[in-house]
């Protein structure tokens, strides 16, 4: 993709699943790749492998690092870490905060951090690793569900004013996902996204695909926009169908 070759990018959450995926992705097409993980020996294995630089540290303060070991250019930032922060609405307050803070605010940390060079030169791509959660919501999930709606809405909000001025936006918005995050779903990651669950390396291929296009909703799973779209046809049926989820869930001694 002439988007990508010799374009400077950013993975963060690239220690493993989704992240690592795109790394190997973007470097494959010619792209120069900065990693970033709190796990430094992985991230480092995989800048190894694929040719990148590891920076390791919090994913919303490594801007100006990463510009650096990219000789002053960050083209295309993938803000794809998040935690999974299962739990209902009574989850701890540090588990809600938590959640807000890696999941919603190092989003905007980062885009603080990028759009001045963006829009001083005119161009520039934001990518968000969102979730169907993020479209739909998901059962026995609460923090994660309401971040991820959070992470969706800050990219549109960012699409929606600055694609005039040259700054491109995606939402990476997949169900289920062969991860630590799946696993971390437990028991309603079982019964959901497991069945239908994909390898990270096809998001990475979905991304691609939707950056050629200029396409904003990156759906590895296509049956996402039918859900989407009988979600805002019909709320009530569609609230309706999905009690019946999470009544069903709690059947299965959730």
């Amino acid at each position: 993709m002439s988007a990508v070759q010799g374009a400077g990018v950013v993975v963060t959450g690239a220690g493993g699943g989704i992240g690592a995926a795109l790394a190997r992705r973007f470097a494959a097409e010619g792209a120069r790749v900065v990693v970033n993980d709190l796990d430094e020996a992985r991230i480092k294995t995989l800048a190894e492998e694929i040719g990148a630089v590891a920076v390791a540290g919090d994913a919303s303060r490594i801007v100006d690092t990463a510009r650096e070991a990219l000789d002053g250019t960050v083209d295309i930032y993938c803000a794809n870490a998040g935690l999974a922060s299962p739990g209902d609405v009574l989850a701890d307050e540090e588990v809600w905060a938590a959640a807000w803070d890696v999941n919603v605010m190092a989003h905007v940390r980062a885009a603080r951090a990028l759009l001045p060079h963006w829009l001083e030169r005119g161009s520039g791509r934001f990518v968000s690793t969102a979730s169907a959660a993020g479209l739909l919501t998901m059962i026995g999930a609460a923090p994660y569900s309401v971040t991820k709606h959070g992470v969706v809405a800050f990219a549109e909000w960012l699409s929606l004013t600055y694609r005039h001025r040259g700054v491109k936006v995606h939402a990476i918005c997949p169900q289920g996902v062969r991860t630590d995050m799946l696993t971390a779903a437990g028991s309603a990651g079982e019964l959901v996204l497991a069945p239908g669950a994909i390898e990270p390396e096809a998001v990475a291929d979905a991304l691609l695909d939707a950056m050629a296009e200029d396409r904003f909703l990156v759906l590895p799973h296509p049956e996402v926009a039918g859900y989407y779209r009988a979600r805002a046809k019909d709320t009530d049926h569609w609230l309706g169908g999905m009690n019946r989820l999470q009544q069903k869930w709690e059947e299965t001694g959730a």
